[in-house]
């Protein structure tokens, strides 16, 4: 083959590859389906952060309790909070100085966060209440930091997600969102995107059987979820400022941090409708 040849062939497949990583698929994220999904994985549910980091992800928790720090005597919202990890991390942070509520509408995901704030004896500083990050069971401008990790892509309107976090934030309060995204480079890419698109199906299924294709569902959610620069896009348009981007372990992962003005717009200020 010609050397004009093969870099034709490369570049089709490298056009392939992108058109396949920037697709946005719809994807059945209706909250029924999602509560119902991540009740039947509950118990497998770190081992596929896990998997899904290639088990690094409890240094992204602890990057982003240094690069957001928790204030004495602020507390901190976690939504999303699963089984309470990052909700942990940062009471750590916090050294207890500081209360912790993480919110969840997955009730056996945070039963089994209820035993790990029990085992590292962090109850009552560690509060998780069942709450859907749609709609906060918390007043406004409240938090000094409203954190999410590896959750907001599978809020049904994520867009609304984003405000009620930026709603329950105090003003100059951090929002911190800490999320899979898609590796640049072009050989990290391709590995990736094989990864995840066929071995990690596979292997969840294996590990932890359930009639909801969780591991099929979740890594679709990563590849159609806005990220890098459309991520700082969103989080712009709804009004919060100094926003800054951490690419983690080669673009794996991105933490994306941002500031509630101090006079916030109409978006700001509203308890939800119960």
């Amino acid at each position: 083959m010609s050397q004009t040849a093969a870099d034709s062939s490369s570049s089709t497949r490298d056009k392939a590859l992108t058109k396949v990583c920037e697709e946005r698929v719809e994807i059945d994220k209706s909250d029924q389906r999602v509560r119902r999904m991540f009740a039947s994985i509950a118990r497998r549910y770190d081992l596929l952060n896990h998997l899904l980091s290639l088990n690094i992800d409890r240094s992204w928790r602890r990057f982003t309790t240094r690069k957001v720090p928790p204030q004495p005597g602020v507390p901190v919202l976690d939504c999303c909070t699963g089984t309470a990890d990052l909700a942990l991390a940062y009471d750590r942070a916090a050294k207890g100085l500081t209360r912790v509520i993480g919110t969840d509408f997955c009730r056996e995901m945070l039963l089994l966060g209820e035993g790990k704030v029990r085992k590292h004896g962090a109850t009552g500083r560690v509060v998780l209440i069942e709450g859907d990050t749609q709609r906060l069971p918390v007043p406004s401008d409240t938090f000094g930091v409203v954190s999410v990790a590896f959750g907001l892509r599978n809020v049904r309107d994520t867009v609304r997600g984003i405000d009620e976090m930026i709603r329950t934030a105090r003003p100059q309060g951090k929002v911190a969102i800490l999320e899979f995204s898609r590796p640049r480079g072009r050989f990290l890419g391709r590995i990736y995107l094989a990864f995840f698109r066929h071995i990690l199906p596979r292997l969840g299924q294996a590990i932890a059987p359930n009639q909801d294709q969780a591991y099929h569902y979740l890594p679709r959610t990563v590849l159609s979820f806005p990220d890098g620069q459309d991520m700082i896009n969103l989080l712009g348009s709804r009004g919060l400022i100094e926003l800054r981007m951490y690419p983690l372990t080669l673009g794996i992962a991105t933490l994306y941090v941002g500031t509630k003005p101090s006079k916030g717009g109409a978006s700001y200020g509203q308890e939800p409708t119960r």
